[in-house]
């Protein structure tokens, strides 16, 4: 099967069900990027149970967290790709499931991700490393943003086809109803606002954002203007592109983050030395490279066609079953620094309370909810 070619098909049609329409425009004042993270409205036993590790992360290289894009999960995005091929590598690792595969609140899957980078640096005893695809690659910006605290937990943050500042093809698509997490990676999302405000890098942590040409998703990436490129901030950057090394390289939005080997390359270069990634010594430490549809280390070349078939389809039914939404979700009050007394922590509680007493309302409540929303009371 000739590599990308199935994902190439298959993300070119999700894509017009999948984008959105801008946002409405306004000022906002965000949180200055020394605020305190506010405390995580998750509950612990979901975020630590979405969380699943190989190997002994206190030993050998500094251990990976791997996040998947948008519709997908760790089984799919990452299981027959980079899980073996760190294995392999003789780094440990950790793969994190994003709630409703990654297509619900982007700022919600943000906390997971908090909570794996906490999780992580304190069983690991030392600073970890980010790997990304898609959304993947950009939501672990949310947290180094709005929870700094999590800054010194960061050694790399390495993104394939990241959605850093969204996609400008979202402005005619979307245009009735789509998933939260496609209404917020609009170019024009307040989401993408918050996230990329004051600065997009942090001192400390090295950023390595890996994109192509041919990516029918994230747009523009026709140069390191593009949308998967960072450039502002005190952290250390290296934006690339894989046609950068191989001009002829084919792979697009879905084959970047699960099969190409000059993504691969680049990411191992990134993890292997300080600061991010060096093209010419990727490129240097693997005469290949080039090689044309050659695939990334880790991958089954026998199990290859119903591997990348199954994440594909993956991809498709978890899109198109995905709640829909009118509108982008607002922005949670730690982003502007507007939480009433009480930080969020209270925000959530009013949040939940008004729920209730919404539900209370008449006597055709049921019992099972009328419990659940007394012991929330008392709790609070």
């Amino acid at each position: 099967m000739r590599r990308g070619l199935l994902g190439r098909g298959l993300v070119g049609a999700i894509a017009a069900a999948s984008l959105l329409a801008p946002a409405a425009a306004g000022a906002v004042t965000y949180a200055p990027v020394d605020q305190p993270g506010p405390a995580l409205s998750v509950p612990q036993d979901k975020l630590d149970a979405s969380l699943a590790c190989s190997g002994n992360l206190a030993s050998g290289p500094a251990p990976v967290l791997l996040v998947p894009g948008t519709g997908s999960n760790p089984q799919h995005n990452f299981s027959w790709n980079w899980e073996p091929a760190l294995t392999n590598l003789g780094i440990s690792w950790c793969a994190v499931t994003l709630p409703g595969n990654a297509l619900g609140d982007v700022q919600v899957s943000g906390e997971y991700v908090v909570n794996a980078i906490r999780t992580m640096r304190q069983r690991a005893g030392r600073r970890i490393s980010i790997v990304g695809h898609s959304q993947g690659g950009m939501i672990p910006r949310w947290p180094l943003r709005f929870w700094p605290d999590t800054r010194a937990m960061v050694d790399d943050q390495i993104g394939f086809a990241p959605s850093n500042h969204g996609t400008t093809g979202a402005e005619t698509l979307c245009s009735i109803s789509c998933a939260a997490a496609d209404w917020q990676q609009s170019d024009r999302s307040e989401f993408i606002k918050a996230l990329n405000s004051y600065k997009e890098t942090f001192s400390g942590i090295s950023y390595t954002e890996i994109y192509s040409h041919f990516d029918e998703i994230v747009t523009p990436n026709s140069d390191n203007t593009g949308s998967s490129s960072l450039h502002t901030g005190d952290g250390a950057i290296t934006n690339v592109a894989i046609q950068d090394l191989c001009p002829a390289d084919p792979s697009e939005h879905l084959a970047i983050g699960t099969q190409d080997n000059v993504a691969y390359d680049l990411a191992v270069d990134a993890l292997e030395h300080p600061g991010p990634a060096d093209p010419t010594r990727a490129a240097a430490s693997d005469p290949a490279i080039c090689t044309p549809f050659a695939l990334m280390p880790g991958i089954n070349q026998v199990t290859y066609p119903t591997d990348l078939a199954s994440s594909a389809l993956d991809l498709a039914t978890n899109t198109a079953a995905a709640p829909a939404v009118k509108s982008e979700p607002p922005l949670a009050c730690y982003v502007t620094a507007s939480c009433p007394a009480g930080g969020a922590e209270a925000a959530t509680a009013t949040s939940k309370s008004t729920k209730c007493k919404k539900s209370m309302r008449g006597h055709h409540a049921k019992a099972s909810k009328r419990k659940r929303c007394k012991k929330g009371h008392k709790r609070r």
